[in-house]
């Protein structure tokens, strides 16, 4: 992005403050006339003490011009500090309040875009936090730099420039000459810096992701004894950016250097000019002071420019990154008319095909019913395609082709918000939010009653559990085992009380006698309600009124546990499978002789 581009992008960010910036403008414009006092005021003196000591006149005659000098630059200071004040402070606010408009605005559109957006290989976790992070802190030097260091300076310099064509015009010229030379050096500084730092972006942003992989596979990385081989991985990726930020700062002295060379070439110039006009008797001793100090407000910026281009170019930068983010349009949910206050939870999907982001296709012309007030079982081996389809039913993706139907109207056509308040979702692995017990509940309906809080928790089995904590509800919810944060999962469900529920293997963390708890608590839940279930539990899919067997994305049967039983296919080698995995012969011999036992203990 150009500075231009960027300019045009903040301006509706900044638009809302217009009575501050207004307000700093103002000051700034009185500050760049304060700011010449000094170079009036030293000539005069000087002038006036050369006067006195030309007259033969001493500290006596003088002493008058001492406390006038004094009483004027001691005021201009007071004056001056006031006005710096008010420049920072309001300038400082403008960067404050339109840093928390473009975070936030990150933050709204973030939500709304679609599960896609987060599985595209260039928007994980760790990438999109630095793009954030840094665009708007680069952003945000922008306008810090714009408002409190390059606006006062530029204006200081600009009136000082007019102040010395006014006073001399050669001396004038010799000072415009210098600023050509030195922002061609800028610009070239610029300009082959503008690739080094987009690559320097991006070493970042690797970084930054390795730095949340190697927390979130902590506990692999110590299995398999891999701590070695993942420290050298992020020391190759450290000596990439190391390599990269030398070079970056290697053309950074070498401009700094120059351009400090062409500002004192300016400053040589101005006093043999200055120095030659007093000889020629052009101008008085004083107006050569009067001229360095003029050429040094105008020489300010110049250097200040090698630290306002380095955090500008990061701006140029980081601003692609931060304002993709923002402008990924495409990502954004549709979010449909249609009001889903009343629907009943008949689904149709015919003839669907769906492949994520990474180029994976996942569905191959699925075709399925799901019938209101029914629980229909999805089953397949992992990979099969059973969570994409849960996916599409709750719109976090749209399907490549086909139709959706619910109700008998596209799926599309539904107020995505309202339709996902009738649905209740409880996956294999949930998450759990950084909060108490309670809240993590609390979530399935935000303004539900401790209460019912309660309630929730015992229907899921989990209230005696959190009782025995030291601190009850009010525990952190994310320092609790898997099985009883699924619990939580499940707890929101009860709460939510939703006509159609989605379980995407929902015991898979649970042992045994909860697994059992759950199911009890679930089959209660499941009555009158539209039900998609995803499990290897043989048990939660034996009921079902309708099976759908999937393989590799594709739907290959379908009917009743007997009916796909009977076929001998797929169904029949899964649950075959399942059965061996349980060792149910044994268990069933075990339970058949204590029986027997039973039986002749009573006899």
């Amino acid at each position: 992005m150009s500075l231009w581009e960027i300019i045009k992008r903040l301006y509706p960010y900044v638009r809302p403050y217009r009575p501050l910036v207004i307000g700093t403008l103002l000051l700034t414009l009185v500050g760049s006339l304060a700011a010449q006092v000094n170079p009036f005021v030293l000539r005069y003196t000087v002038d006036t003490v050369q006067g006195l000591l030309n007259r033969g006149l001493g500290l006596a005659q003088g002493a008058d011009l001492l406390l006038l000098v004094s009483g004027l630059l001691l005021g201009k200071e007071i004056v001056n500090t006031f006005i710096q004040f008010g420049q920072k402070f309001y300038g400082e606010k403008i960067r404050i309040n339109v840093s928390s408009d473009l975070s936030q605005e990150a933050v709204r559109k973030i939500l709304s875009y679609q599960l896609g957006f987060y599985s595209d290989s260039g928007n994980q976790t760790g990438k999109l936090q630095t793009r954030i992070d840094r665009g708007v802190e680069s952003l945000m030097k922008l306008v810090q730099n714009f408002f409190i260091d390059i606006l006062p300076l530029f204006a200081n310099a600009i009136v000082a420039l007019v102040v010395m064509f006014t006073a001399n015009v050669y001396v004038g010229l010799v000072a415009v000459a210098v600023m050509p030379v030195y922002f061609w050096l800028s610009y070239r500084q610029a300009d082959r810096l503008n690739g080094t730092r987009r690559g320097l972006r991006s070493l970042r942003e690797q970084k930054s992701q390795g730095l949340v992989n190697l927390i979130d596979s902590a506990v692999v990385i110590k299995s398999f004894v891999r701590e070695d081989y993942e420290e050298q991985k992020q020391a190759g990726l450290q000596a990439q950016l190391q390599a990269a930020q030398l070079q970056t700062r290697k053309l950074n002295f070498l401009y700094d250097g120059l351009k400090t060379f062409t500002e004192q070439v300016g400053v040589v110039l101005i006093i043999i000019l200055t120095a030659y006009l007093v000889l020629d008797g052009q101008i008085s001793i004083g107006a050569i002071m009067f001229h360095i100090l003029l050429f040094n407000n105008v020489s300010a910026p110049i250097r200040q420019l090698h630290r306002i281009y380095d955090e500008m170019n990061d701006a140029l930068t980081y601003s692609e990154g931060f304002f993709d983010i923002i402008d990924a349009a495409d990502a954004r949910e549709k979010p449909g008319q249609l009001p889903a206050d009343n629907v009943r939870g008949t689904f149709e999907i015919c003839n669907v095909d769906f492949t994520y982001p990474s180029g994976t296709q996942a569905l191959h012309d699925v075709c399925l019913t799901i019938e209101e007030g029914k629980t229909t079982a999805l089953v397949g081996l992992s990979g099969a395609g059973k969570s994409t389809v849960i996916n599409l039913l709750c719109k976090f993706y749209e399907p490549d082709s086909g139709k959706m139907l619910l109700d008998g109207k596209p799926l599309a056509d539904y107020d995505t918000h309202a339709l996902r308040q009738r649905i209740g979702l409880v996956l294999q692995k949930n998450h759990i939010f950084k909060g108490t017990i309670e809240e993590n509940i609390r979530y399935g309906v935000m303004d539900a009653s401790f209460e019912q809080v309660q309630h929730a928790a015992r229907q899921a089995y989990l209230h005696e559990q959190i009782m025995d904590l030291p601190k009850g509800y009010e525990s952190d919810a994310q320092q609790l085992s898997g099985g009883q944060q699924q619990r939580i999962a499940i707890a929101r469900l009860f709460l939510k009380n939703p006509p159609i529920i989605f379980l995407d293997e929902p015991t898979a963390s649970l042992d045994a006698i909860a697994t059992e708890q759950i199911k009890n608590s679930l089959e209660a839940i499941k009555q009158g309600r539209t039900v998609v279930i995803i499990s290897h539990s043989l048990a939660q899919i034996v009921d079902a009124d309708c099976i759908y067997v999937m393989k590799q994305g594709r739907m290959v049967e379908s009917g009743t546990h007997e009916q796909l039983y009977d076929l001998r296919g797929t169904y029949r080698e899964i649950f075959d499978a399942s059965a061996r995995s349980l060792n149910i012969e044994k268990l069933a011999r075990v339970m058949v002789d204590d029986e027997d036992e039973v039986g002749d203990t009573a006899a």
